[in-house]
């Protein structure tokens, strides 16, 4: 089976990096500059809380020298994602399957969902339905990514998690051949990904955790215990969630986990910060308009209003840019 694994930050680090330990599994990193150099003269390290250990990898910058995958995974940011569709092109062949990032809501989110919003598409995530069209709603994959993790140097990805669960899932709930080769990589790989018949539910619960938190987070500078010790903040988060949750339910959706129990995990990471902080506080770009654009798609799409998500995001962009 062969999987690339499109970006080589943490994310994508992780999975190649356990992947590559796996008999019958070729992985291919797409990666650029000193984090390229280092896989390639080093190997691709991986740390976490059970194991340390360096894998080699095939890494490039051209992703055209990899040909037709059997798996890509998209492990970019959103933003960077989608600057660089005409380049994964190379990487599809005719059966390959294809996983974009989850942050937000993925291009296929409506592909095969019963009702009446099946095949919607969403402008702000999709602009000119691009991706629709280039790749097709039909070899896309879900999987949902909870996960914590830095690159603390080149060539090297930290896994700050006990359990990396990255449940996976077919649009129309199917256990098809595909989903499950590839969740047996994965779990062979010490990885937790279960197939999951509604993805849907995940990719929601993960997507409204990181809608909530990531801009509380920002504007507060506080870290996960911070938060929770503040009961205000907390209300915050629950106005948030249910906002988001009303929005879910009118396209049938359910969460995976329920709402207070969501609440009792996250505080309950203590120093623990969430990516958006991490990353604002390394002068790094945050991964806003996945956020924003997907609650704007999908709370029009529903016609439910999000008052108290549009305000936090409006604080947000504010002050990213300041």
């Amino acid at each position: 089976m062969k999987i690339c694994l499109y970006g080589a930050g943490s994310i994508g680090g992780i999975i190649g990096a356990h992947l590559a330990r796996v008999k019958g599994v070729e992985v291919s990193l797409i990666a650029r500059g000193a984090h390229l150099d280092a896989i390639r003269r080093n190997g691709l390290r991986l740390i976490s809380p059970h194991d340390d250990f360096t894998v080699r990898v095939n890494a490039t910058d051209d992703p055209a020298q990899l040909g037709p995958q059997d798996v890509v995974f998209i492990t970019l940011k959103t933003h960077q994602y989608l600057s660089v569709l005409d380049k994964v092109v190379p990487l599809l062949g005719p059966q390959t399957a294809l996983i974009p990032p989850t942050t937000g809501a993925p291009y296929w989110f409506f592909h095969k969902l019963p009702g009446p919003f099946e095949g919607s598409r969403l402008k702000r995530m999709d602009p000119g339905g691009k991706q629709w069209s280039m790749f097709g709603p039909e070899r896309a994959l879900g999987c949902a990514y909870w996960a914590g993790g830095v690159v603390p140097e080149p060539g090297v990805a930290h896994l700050e998690n006990e359990v990396c669960y990255l449940p996976l899932g077919e649009p129309d709930g199917s256990n098809s051949p595909r989903v499950i080769a590839l969740s047996a990589a994965m779990n062979e790989a010490g990885l937790k990904a279960p197939v999951k018949h509604d993805i849907r539910a995940e990719i929601w619960t993960k997507m409204i955790n990181s809608l909530t938190w990531n801009p509380i987070a920002v504007l507060t500078l506080a870290d996960n215990g911070g938060i929770g010790r503040s009961a205000g903040a907390v209300e915050i988060a629950r106005r948030m969630m249910t906002e988001a949750e009303a929005v879910a339910a009118r396209f049938g959706a359910t969460m995976a986990t329920p709402m207070e129990k969501r609440i009792e995990f996250t505080v309950g990471l203590g120093d623990h910060k969430m990516s958006m902080l991490t990353d604002l506080q390394s002068g790094k770009p945050l991964e806003i308009d996945a956020l924003a654009d997907s609650i704007a798609d999908l709370s029009e799409l529903a016609g439910v209003a999000t008052p108290t998500n549009d305000m936090m995001l409006a604080l947000l962009k504010l002050r990213a840019a300041s």
